[in-house]
């Protein structure tokens, strides 16, 4: 059994973490403890202070006692918004606190897309166009092409966490461009376990959302590979050797 912890901000699409345990088989345990977010805002002030080390900090401890074997901050705002040095000393405090090695969503993005070979991708952000920059630069930091970005201007992580498929599938369609190779969806407040198939049918293109990539990257850091279609082209590629 694998025990893979998750550090996730308040209630949206927590749900979306059971469904995807469901599909990843049964020798696969997901552990998820929500963290206290403060204000609900999509504002890099609020951001920044949602992913705090002492909120943080507050929930490995039920973690540890479950034996997790890893843990991901479940955020990609919360750990883009301190730029790639920031965020890099985010997680590195985040492993020290938890004594295991630890992630986050954002860092989930950049190790996915080059998991895929994907040089060129294009974003669909709910958040702001201020923030959802911030994201851009933060994938171009980790040498990755940003070929667009679509900003749908949402403010709370509570309006994201209520929208359906449709809505989501519209969102992808906006945002998708023909010269990116992936196409990524990065609020982890963003219903997307049970509509990736569609989406890449849809787009003809792998398309990597924020709970599918952080439960991915937990893997990764647990040194497993698991093949479940239904999650997507990410979850069906041989692993690159890295030499």
């Amino acid at each position: 059994m694998t025990a893979l912890g998750f550090l996730y901000p308040g209630h949206s699409a927590e749900d979306d973490y059971p469904r995807i345990e469901q599909l990843l088989g049964s020798d696969i345990r997901v552990d998820l403890v929500h963290t206290d977010i403060g204000e609900d805002a999509h504002r890099v002030d609020a951001l920044r202070e949602m992913g705090s080390p002492e909120r943080l900090a507050a929930g490995v401890a039920e973690l540890r006692h479950a034996g997790a074997e890893a843990v991901v901050w479940a955020c990609t705002s919360g750990s883009f918004v301190h730029g790639w040095e920031g965020a890099q000393e985010q997680v590195r405090t985040l492993a020290q606190t938890a004594g295991m090695p630890a992630s986050s969503t954002s860092f989930a993005f950049v190790h996915a897309v080059r998991e895929l070979r994907a040089r060129r991708v294009a974003i669909g952000a709910t958040y702001p166009e201020d923030v959802a920059s911030l994201f851009a630069d933060f994938l171009r930091a980790g040498g990755i092409e940003v070929t667009g970005v679509h900003s749908s201007g949402i403010i709370t992580a509570a309006e994201v966490g209520t929208w359906d498929e449709s809505e989501v599938l519209a969102l992808a369609r906006a945002a998708d461009r023909p010269d990116a190779e992936a196409l990524l969806l990065p609020d982890t407040a963003l219903h997307t376990a049970a509509h990736i198939p569609t989406l890449e049918k849809e787009l003809g293109k792998p398309v990597l959302t924020a709970n599918q990539v952080t439960v991915w990257e937990a893997l990764r850091l647990a040194d497993r590979r698991v093949n479940a279609p239904e999650l997507g082209a990410l979850f069906t590629k041989e692993p690159i050797v890295q030499v």
